[in-house]
């Protein structure tokens, strides 16, 4: 039972992806994984139960997971780099061909249609940015960057970068290109505040 319950979400998410949550119906769903409506409704009492499986499944979004007290702002940088890296991974799979912006409208339609899924990234996005705001002032503390910075600015310039990541997958249809660019990008910030 379990096995049928991960297809029908694996099979869900090629659909959402493709058409988005408005172009999907349980008919298109039940059609796709050659299932009736009545075996799907026993795995999923709607399409919205449905969709935040196939979410939670295939949108693993987090934060790195540091000891924020004594991580260096040099490895939390790094550390930064390989968390995105392997969410893009876990995301993006091995598919060589993908359309980015299909992955940003499925991210849209989980603002609009799993309830809970904004205030659940938002926390996720403060509690980032509390984390490298901490882990700076501690980078001054230490002699590690330069003091003479608004850590509030920068602690945002690291969430910041980390987000520019979506318009660059979107501009080359790289992951590898938009890792890239991140990675300069953190690395240069990194490069500035020790000077």
């Amino acid at each position: 039972m379990r096995d049928t319950r991960e297809y029908i979400i694996d099979e869900a998410y090629k659909l959402f992806l493709n058409h988005s949550y408005e172009g999907v119906s349980i008919s298109m769903i039940s059609d796709a994984i050659g299932l009736t409506k009545g075996a799907l409704y026993h795995h999923f009492r709607n399409k919205e139960e449905l969709y935040r499986a196939v979410i939670d499944k295939h949108l693993p979004i987090s934060n790195v997971v540091v000891d924020v007290a004594n991580v260096s702002l040099e490895e939390y940088t790094r550390l930064c780099i390989e968390h995105t890296l392997k969410i893009l991974k876990a995301i993006f799979g091995k598919e060589e061909q993908f359309i980015p912006v299909n992955y940003l409208s499925l991210i849209a339609d989980s603002f609009r249609h799993y309830k809970g899924f904004a205030e659940s990234k938002s926390h996720i996005i403060d509690e980032a940015v509390k984390n490298v705001e901490v882990i700076i002032m501690n980078a001054i503390k230490r002699g590690e960057i330069r003091s003479d910075i608004n850590v509030k600015v920068v602690a945002n310039q690291y969430f910041s970068l980390s987000i520019g990541l979506a318009g660059d997958l979107i501009r080359t249809n790289s992951v590898k290109s938009a890792m890239k660019s991140m990675e300069n990008g953190l690395n240069q910030l990194y490069y500035l505040l020790k000077k």
